[in-house]
């Protein structure tokens, strides 16, 4: 049960961050690797502001506001100054290494004994504690069905239909009068807002910050994204954004399983690594055979 837990926690919390990469690789088509900076950002935003004695609430809207800005700014690079996508967000990426450790103080930082959005007042009274571990997937469910609920309403809007022609027809963008520049930009602010958001909610869940938490997150959303679409590509009443999701859970699922199997804890890297390759070629090997 505990596993089961575990695998749910961790899920739901990089589904937060998949949703987002969601946008940039199947939605813009853009490598943004932005979101190894963006995700920490979003850590170290809320661990200062949660020492500082604001509501920890708050602190995921502040968390959202400050990660979309960075996309914005991987926009602009990108947009305005003629910077090569891949290049502009790992330009910021780098840039906001400096950033986070500025932000949060210094590169580990814990908070134990403070209010969080999963150990308050609120929920001590509607919760036992004997329940804690399933306190903690509710809430993480409760604000991944908000985000998912939000951003499929936003996808519906015009700005979200314009969002989906700039990854798939650029050209019918720009007949429309629209600057397809600043949809990109829109679109990147989301996706960066989004995996601040999810490095709140980690930060808040594990109760410290560290500084390289978010290394390898563009990896991790990645597979999320493939797994889910993927699995679910022919079945249409499963939306992409619930898709992405359960391929977020599917994704903590296996390499738990790994680990389980003997694998050591300091081999998650090698085994997100090889687990994602293993996803890229099989994914790429059944579209060979579906084109055959």
């Amino acid at each position: 049960m505990s596993i089961i837990l575990g695998v749910l926690e961790e899920g739901l919390v990089y589904a937060i961050m998949a949703l987002g990469v969601y946008i940039t690789y199947k939605i813009l088509d853009f490598p943004d690797l932005s979101v190894d900076g963006t995700f920490p950002l979003g850590g170290a935003v809320t661990v200062t502001l949660i020492l500082a004695g604001l509501n920890p609430m708050a602190t995921l809207f502040i968390a959202f506001a400050i990660g979309a800005l960075a996309g914005c700014i991987t926009g602009f690079i990108h947009v305005k100054l003629k910077v090569r996508d891949l290049l502009s967000g790992i330009i910021v990426m780098t840039a906001l290494y400096s950033v986070n450790l500025r932000v949060a103080g210094k590169a580990n930082v814990p908070f134990f004994n403070v209010s969080t959005i999963f150990e308050n007042s609120l929920v001590t009274r509607l919760f036992p504690a004997s329940l804690s571990g399933v306190t903690v997937v509710v809430i993480l469910a409760v604000i991944v069905f908000v985000v998912k609920f939000i951003l499929d309403q936003y996808l519906k809007t015009r700005s979200g239909y314009l969002l989906r022609a700039v990854g798939d027809n650029e050209t019918l963008v720009t007949s429309l009068a629209k600057d397809r520049g600043m949809v990109k930009i829109v679109g990147l602010a989301i996706a960066n807002g989004l995996a601040a958001l999810a490095g709140s909610v980690y930060c808040q869940q594990k109760g410290f910050f560290e500084i390289s938490m978010g290394t390898g997150t563009i990896v991790i959303g990645l597979a999320n994204v493939i797994i889910g679409t993927k699995l679910f590509k022919r079945v249409g009443f499963v939306k992409s954004t619930t898709a992405v999701i359960i391929g977020s859970i599917i994704y903590k699922a296996c390499v738990s399983f790994a680990i389980f199997l003997g694998m050591e804890a300091s081999d998650l890297k090698l085994i997100t690594s090889v687990l994602f390759l293993a996803i890229l070629v099989l994914s790429n090997g059944r579209e060979k055979k579906v084109k055959a």
